[in-house]
């Protein structure tokens, strides 16, 4: 007990020491003063307050060392001297702060694959980030401080460089962080098409309907990537006031990507106007056309339709897409029994293959927001596989409603740790939804 408290004291002693003779470095040059920050860096949170104190050196290499230190600590207390950071007039210390502040809510995202990790292997390498998408979210029940939105609202509008503010959008929408959407709706109107776009991927996370109307005017972009994400925004947000923007693009699309991207979009707004152009589609030889096209007539919900999407759902040799949104359609028409060739055990069934996961899952989001869909699926929690398992939790929790909330508390007692720690994120979110 001695010898441990005596090593305690001992190596606070030396921080103490560290951290004072920090603020005194007229003495040292460049090289040394950097050691001495990654020094503090190899500590824990108590060498923060030094650290943050290097956060206005008018050098900025000695700002640069001081946010990668704060960011190795990686606590709660680095946030506070992040967040600052993300004001700094550089680019490079803004870009790191604000990866930080990801890699907070989001372990291993700086490692992973932040903007940080392109500033040591070049400026191609920094050019070339924003040509992948990031489709990284933050856990619905994972709250991020207010503070930290608006320091992003901040820099998406004011960062350094377009570089640093786009990084500043794709945060924003990792973290969904509502408080920004102000700030990326006003960089829609940017020059840069990469903010542009990482504005508009942030907009899809965050999914706050408002922002819809304000993509509009993109719908028309020059650009194919920001032309096509933008259409998929506003199916995204159901911008329905946006609908003739979109009826034009489809009409003029100038390819393949943007006719898909257009219809997808008037697929997902569910427009009893838009019927016959869906039906005009059904017999489309793009396989991505179709599903469109059974997708929105399955939200318009016309029973004289189900034939057609039947005849679909029972194709022999179709593309699994087209089977899928034929099942997604007659679902969303009423057919919910779940017998063996049933459409809804059908997207259960897809929930185990990795290439069919995210669309199935997407489409039992939707459909599970309504009570018929719940009460019908339910039931079959209890006999499904691992992986159906894992990926029904965020799709009863995203229903909003408390009739999850025993299926999802027996789930949380499974004996398989990964299905009781998904139940468990997944009651936190309806908690919060609910309330």
């Amino acid at each position: 007990m001695i010898t441990n408290w005596f090593c305690t004291v001992v190596l606070g002693v030396g921080l103490f020491a560290l951290i004072a003779s920090g603020q005194n470095e007229g003495g040292y040059n460049l090289s040394q003063r950097i050691n001495r920050i990654r020094d503090l860096g190899k500590r824990d949170s108590q060498a923060i307050p030094a650290l943050t104190n290097y956060l206005g050196d008018p050098d900025r290499d000695i700002r640069v060392e001081a946010v990668k230190a704060i960011v190795k600590i990686d606590t709660a207390s680095s946030l506070d001297p992040l967040i600052r950071a993300t004001h700094d007039n550089d680019a490079e210390v803004q870009v790191r702060a604000t990866d930080g502040i990801v890699n907070f809510y989001m372990p291993g995202y700086v490692s992973r694959g932040g903007l940080t990790g392109s500033f040591t292997r070049g400026v191609r390498q920094v050019k070339s980030y924003f040509s992948t998408r990031n489709n990284d979210a933050i856990d619905p029940d994972v709250t991020v401080r207010p503070e930290v939105s608006q320091a992003l609202a901040d820099e998406i509008r004011g960062g350094a460089t377009m570089d640093s503010r786009a990084n500043a959008a794709r945060a924003a929408g990792i973290l969904r962080a509502s408080p920004a959407v102000a700030s990326l709706v006003a960089a829609l109107r940017s020059k840069d098409s990469e903010v542009i776009f990482e504005s508009l991927v942030a907009l899809q996370k965050i999914d706050d309907p408002s922002a819809g109307p304000a993509v509009s005017f993109l719908s028309r972009d020059l650009d194919d990537r920001v032309q096509a994400t933008a259409l998929e925004t506003i199916g995204v947000l159901h911008s329905t006031s946006s609908a003739s923007d979109v009826r034009s693009a489809l009409g003029n699309a100038r390819n393949a990507k943007i006719r898909r991207a257009a219809l997808g979009c008037l697929a997902m707004l569910g427009i009893p106007d838009d019927r016959k152009t869906f039906q005009g589609y059904l017999s489309d030889k793009d396989a991505d056309l179709r599903a469109s096209a059974l997708e929105g007539l399955g939200r318009i919900r016309e029973p004289e339709d189900t034939p057609a999407i039947e005849e679909a759902y029972n194709e022999k040799n179709a593309d699994t897409k087209i089977h899928l949104a034929a099942a997604f359609a007659l679902v969303s028409e009423g057919k919910v029994d779940t017998s063996e060739f049933s459409p809804l055990r059908y997207l259960v069934e897809n929930l185990d293959l990795r290439a069919q996961r995210n669309t199935a899952q997407a489409y039992l989001i939707e459909l599970c927001r309504r009570e018929d869909v719940r009460k019908a699926l339910l039931p079959l929690v209890a006999e499904v596989t691992k992986d159906q398992k894992l990926a029904l939790c965020p799709v009863l929790s995203a229903s909003h409603n408390e009739d999850v909330v025993p299926v999802l508390n027996s789930l949380s007692k499974d004996i398989d740790p990964d299905v009781a720690l998904a139940a468990s994120k997944a009651l936190r979110t309806v908690g919060k939804t609910t309330q």
